[in-house]
Formats: C-alpha cells, sequence, structure tokens
C-alpha cells in the first residue's frame, strides 16, 4: 500500500489542464520546443504567478482497486492486444480521503485515511518517514533507500516546465501524437541528473495532457507509468488539475503473471481532488519526522 502511496505522491506534480472537447487542427509544426513551453507557462497562470507560489494543499480522494476498463489477456507475440474476455472484476473504487501539502524546495506531507486509520509519510527534501497503522506498524519508519530515491526525483510543486532552464533542464520537441483524439506536441527533457522525461502539451490550448512517471517495479518487472490530467479549474489565477488518471502500462513478454492485475492490464488509478490552498502557511514542524500519538491515528490531521 505505501509503495502506492509513494508513487501517488511523487506523481502529483502541478502540470495544467486539457480540455475535454475534441480539436482536429493539426498543430503548427514552426513552433519550437522554448515557444511550446512558454505558451504552456502562458496558459497556465503565467511565470510571475508560479514564482509566487510557495506552498500548496490539496484534499481530495484516492481510487483504490475497482476498474470500468475491459480486460485484456497479453496477446500472443505479433498480435493485437484485443479485448478477450468477459472475467468480472470490481468496477468501482473504493474512495480513500487524502491531503497532501507541499513546500519549496519538495517537502511534502502525505496523509490518507485507511480502514479508519491515518497512513502518513512525510519529505523534508532530503529524508523521508513513514507511518503504516494499516500493517500494525505503528511507529514511523525511515524511507528505504529505493522510497528516498523515488522521493528525491519528484518534481517541484510548480512541475517540470516552470522555470525549466533554471532547474537545469534541457526541452527538445520530440514529434506529435494524439492524445484523447487530440493533436499534442511531445516534449523531451532531459533532467538535471541526466535521465528523461516526456510530456505532451496540447496543441490548441497549451496545457499539459500527459507525463511520464517513474517505472514502477511489480513483481520484478519494470512497468512504464503515464499520468493524464483531466478536469482543470482556476484557482488563484492557475489552472489545476482536478482529476489525475495514472495508467501503468502492462510490459510485452512479462517474465510471470503480475498480483493485482486483469489479465496483465492494471486498474487505472483515480485521484479526485475537491479543494486547493495556494500559499497556506505551515509550521517548520509539518515536514520534520512526525510525532505520533495513538488518537492521531484515527483521522487526517
Amino acid at each position: 500500500m505505501f509503495r502506492k502511496l509513494l508513487a501517488v505522491s511523487s506523481m502529483l506534480l502541478f502540470a495544467v489542464s486539457i480540455a475535454n472537447a475534441a480539436d482536429t487542427a493539426k498543430p503548427p509544426a514552426s513552433l519550437s520546443a522554448a515557444e511550446i513551453v512558454d505558451r504552456n507557462v502562458a496558459a497556465s497562470g503565467g511565470l510571475q504567478a508560479w514564482r509566487a507560489v510557495h506552498s500548496m494543499t490539496w484534499t481530495g480522494k484516492l481510487g483504490a482497486g475497482g476498474n470500468r476498463q475491459p480486460p485484456f489477456r497479453t496477446p500472443p507475440e505479433g498480435k493485437k492486444l484485443t479485448s478477450l474476455s468477459t472475467d468480472t472484476h470490481p468496477k468501482d473504487e473504493v474512495q480513500l480521503p487524502f491531503k497532501m501539502e507541499m513546500e519549496r524546495p519538495r517537502k511534502k506531507r502525505f496523509e490518507i485515511l485507511f480502514r479508519d486509520q491515518t497512513a502518513i509519510q512525510v519529505f523534508d527534501g532530503a529524508n523521508g518517514w513513514k507511518l503504516r497503522p494499516y500493517l500494525n506498524r505503528l511507529e514511523v519508519e525511515p524511507f528505504t533507500s529505493d522510497e528516498l530515491r523515488l522521493a528525491s526525483m519528484q518534481f517541484e510543486l510548480d512541475g517540470p516546465l516552470v522555470d525549466y532552464a533554471a532547474k537545469g533542464t534541457r526541452i527538445e520537441l520530440d514529434g506529435t501524437e494524439k492524445i484523447d483524439d487530440r493533436d499534442a506536441y511531445k516534449l523531451k527533457l532531459t533532467m538535471k541528473d541526466g535521465r528523461t522525461v516526456h510530456v505532451w502539451v496540447d496543441a490548441k490550448t497549451f496545457l499539459e495532457a500527459k507525463i511520464e512517471v517513474t517505472p514502477r517495479r511489480l513483481d520484478g518487472q519494470e512497468h512504464a507509468v503515464e499520468v493524464y490530467f483531466r478536469d482543470y479549474r482556476a484557482v488563484d489565477g492557475l489552472q489545476i488539475p482536478f482529476v489525475l488518471e495514472t495508467k501503468v502500462l502492462p510490459i510485452a513478454k512479462p517474465v510471470k503473471p503480475v498480483a493485482g492485475t486483469f489479465n496483465g492490464v492494471f486498474p487505472v488509478e483515480t485521484i479526485a481532488i475537491e479543494k486547493v490552498e495556494v500559499n497556506p502557511k505551515f509550521d517548520a514542524s509539518l515536514f520534520a519526522k512526525p510525532v505520533i500519538e495513538a488518537a492521531s491515528l484515527v483521522k487526517p490531521h
């Protein structure tokens, strides 16, 4: 469970909206990667507005389990993936209340209510801690080396495109693709640490449609992960995503069946944000190692 929480919190970057209406206009071929990013930042609220954001709080619900997508089996080599099964599986997700508080630089506290107990993870920019009462572990534990690596790779709260040059990121245009039947620019980002990330920007709205995030290792196999941004709303002049959908992609030749999948296809994970606060005041202790009392395990603070 906490592996999922860590993946969720690290992926919850501040990308911006993609409109839902279909658009068939071809994207202009003359724009450079830098021009696309400039338009993206302007569409999402503007550079100065994002630079003025020092902290943020999200509250909402995290979907756990359930899948309304048709199940699939892994196709034979050389064959296309098609719907082959009428397997039944839960359609409705369990909605888990969460609260995520973020502050520059890369500080994050994530709480989620699960089985009437509050699970917590905290990252202070260098160190991380977790509390997992749903596993009957009532003591605060440090992040594992893998969890610490993932947390240290998370984006700043304004996302990867705002002030990208100052962050040491190089950006290239890597063609165009369709995202939800809309044309989108595919940008290749080379981060300061050398890793590469792709971001898709809608060709009409210049808002982000999709991003690659850190792959998940499940049952010894690396799976690519994509996050789609939907239902964006204006908050204090910024465009904030209120629905995020995470898709863990199947691999072409699985070594062995992966637990938690439907015939090799993972259920889509949905995060629904209900409230966003810009520049809330936090006490410094919020991002320190949690001090837990028994009563505090019952619900989020």
